[in-house]
């Protein structure tokens, strides 16, 4: 296998893969030491305190791959100190081995004390020549991944031991130095992912706010009865589409409701029909500025339809709604939809009962607020999705990133780009 790899000059062929000529292929045993919990210290969750001084580790309180220190619980003075083995430390790499295994956490400045479940291996390396955040990423990388999927294979395993450890290996720089510039040009990326995610979950915050005081009723606001002011259009059952029928690709767009996403079509995800099946029923033939809610599965799932890129229908699961003689703004109702009125109708609705289904009796009787000037809903509607759009500008520049990150860790982590 080895030999039959294509190599370069300054590349040699190892069983996991083309490497630097000048990197190692190492054992994890070699050059970290594991530690876990021990069974005999029998730590169970009634010691979980909700306060304290002495933070408790679980595998829960991993969050993109650092610790949520606001999550964890605490343990009493006595079972800190019964292992200083998994006393935490600043630059340890925590794996889960219970449960769902191979979940990876990055300690940095722990808050304070902190000590482990029996859940968890903390691993450091064995010295000065080793950087922790190298192996951190190693440990969130497809060298990994791999090792965990070989480890698995053909079994139900939800333990990870640490006799497993002993086989697995990866590719090393030879200095410190080279391994500190890899892991510091990861992180710098995870550090932008995550001030973007931040910055996206600040944005959609404010946009909560803003539905909340722009679609508040205000001094004459009309209501409207949406059986008596829009149409509502489904496949309706004689017509008979089933799985069978979509495609993977063609001409014509079926919208089921699973490519609903952030509110709008995701049209990469969508199946196709035949023409038949498009021209059976013009009702259902989708067009811009149609709002779009699902009727059957997750109810009231909302989208709206921006444009459409090729001839789009429905499955049978999709209302479509289109208002009669401009008695409302469709963007405004869209954005109505979104909000705690429509949420509280359809808890309404199925109060007391196992509701798994949308019927056009019931909703047709979904009453609202409106502005009574079209011009006013248009203004609103605007404003809300000036704010959807940079959202979703922000959402596809994160989406890169992370595919960026993707990239550059097959790069930096094989030695086919150096840094150094």
């Amino acid at each position: 296998m080895v030999n039959e790899m294509k190599t370069t000059d300054g590349f040699q062929g190892t069983e996991i893969g083309i490497i630097p000529e000048e990197w190692n292929i190492v054992q994890l045993v070699k050059i970290a030491t594991m530690k876990a919990r021990i069974g005999w210290q029998g730590l169970t969750v009634s010691e979980y305190l909700n306060s304290g001084e002495y933070y408790l580790i679980t595998g829960t309180d991993f969050q993109n791959g650092k610790i949520n220190w606001n999550g964890c619980n605490f343990v009493d003075k006595e079972r800190y100190i019964q292992d200083k083995n998994i006393q935490i430390e600043h630059g340890d790499i925590l794996i889960t081995k219970d449960g769902t295994i191979g979940k990876v956490a990055y300690v940095e400045n722990p808050l304070g004390p902190a000590t482990l479940n029996s859940g968890i291996f903390v691993i450091r390396p064995k010295n000065d020549q080793y950087s922790s955040l190298f192996l951190f990423y190693i440990f969130k990388s497809v060298y990994f991944n791999n090792f965990l999927n070989r480890l698995v294979a053909g079994s139900t395993i939800i333990h990870l031991y640490q006799k497993d450890f002993i086989s697995f290996e990866f590719p090393l720089p030879p200095t410190k130095a080279e391994q500190t510039a890899i892991a510091t040009a990861l992180s710098d990326m995870d550090a932008l992912i995550e001030g973007l995610e931040k910055l996206i979950e600040k944005k959609k915050m404010i946009k909560q706010g803003a539905m909340q005081e722009l679609l508040t009723p205000k001094e004459g606001w009309e209501e409207l009865e949406l059986g008596k002011s829009a149409t509502l259009k489904a496949r309706i059952g004689w017509q008979g589409l089933t799985t069978k029928e979509y495609k993977k690709t063609g001409d014509y767009f079926l919208i089921t409701g699973t490519e609903f996403k952030n509110g709008y079509i995701d049209w990469r995800n969508c199946h196709y029909v035949e023409y038949e099946r498009y021209r059976q029923d013009k009702n259902i033939q989708i067009q811009p500025h149609d709002v779009l809610v699902t009727k059957d599965g997750t109810i009231g799932k909302v989208a709206l339809v921006n444009s459409v890129p090729k001839p789009a229908t429905l499955n049978s699961g999709v209302f479509v709604i289109r208002p009669v003689n401009n008695s409302f703004h469709p963007e405004f109702f869209y954005f109505l939809l979104l909000s705690e009125v429509f949420l509280t109708f359809l808890s309404q609705l199925s109060a007391g009962s196992t509701i798994n289904h949308l019927y056009q009796k019931d909703f047709v009787n979904f009453k609202f607020l409106a502005p009574a000037s079209i011009e006013e809903q248009k203004e609103i509607a605007n404003i809300l999705f000036d704010m959807d759009q940079e959202i979703g500008q922000l959402e596809t520049q994160l989406s890169k990133y992370k595919l960026l990150k993707t990239g550059m860790m097959q790069e930096l982590l094989t030695g086919k780009k150096r840094l150094i």
